[in-house]
């Protein structure tokens, strides 16, 4: 009996193993997440920010790649597309805190404004593990419109 136990705890350890290597799997990368907002700054060049915008909401679209997905917040704060929550769209979320109390999309709007583009730090509750992690998004000011367009990573 004591044998057939040390069998199924191996055999149990070797799945969760393998699953945490699928889970990291999962994750986008800087590259990748850099990437991603240069073909949606491309998507809105080509059909304007409210198509743009709608595309990127959609769930099941081509706007998501692993864990990584487009958003769109305006610089007053108001959450333009969000394709991790639709949910968020047409809320401001100026003085969303981080756990740290950071005011991260202040930061985001910040850095987009005043250096065009850059990666902005915080820490956050990932969907995946439930667990309060570091992220960080890099911002794109949209040309010709009082917005960016970002896309997060989990470190």
């Amino acid at each position: 009996m004591f044998n057939h136990l040390k069998i199924i705890a191996c055999l149990l350890l070797m799945q969760f193993a393998t699953m945490g290597g699928a889970y990291a799997q999962e994750r986008g990368t800087a590259d990748q997440a850099k990437a991603l907002v240069e073909k949606g700054l491309a998507h809105i060049k080509a059909v304007g920010v409210e198509k743009a915008a709608q595309d990127f909401s959609n769930k099941d679209g081509k706007w998501h790649e692993k864990d990584l997905y487009i958003f769109v917040q305006k610089f007053d704060g108001n959450t333009i597309a969000h394709g991790g929550n639709k949910g968020l769209v047409g809320k401001n979320m100026i003085d969303l805190k981080d756990a740290n109390g950071q005011t991260f999309i202040r930061t985001m709007i910040d850095t987009a404004k005043n250096k065009g583009n850059g990666w902005v730090d915080y820490v956050w509750t990932n969907p995946q593990s439930k667990k309060v992690e570091p992220k960080s998004t890099y911002v794109v000011k949209i040309p010709d419109y009082e917005g960016l367009i970002g896309v997060g990573i989990y470190k």
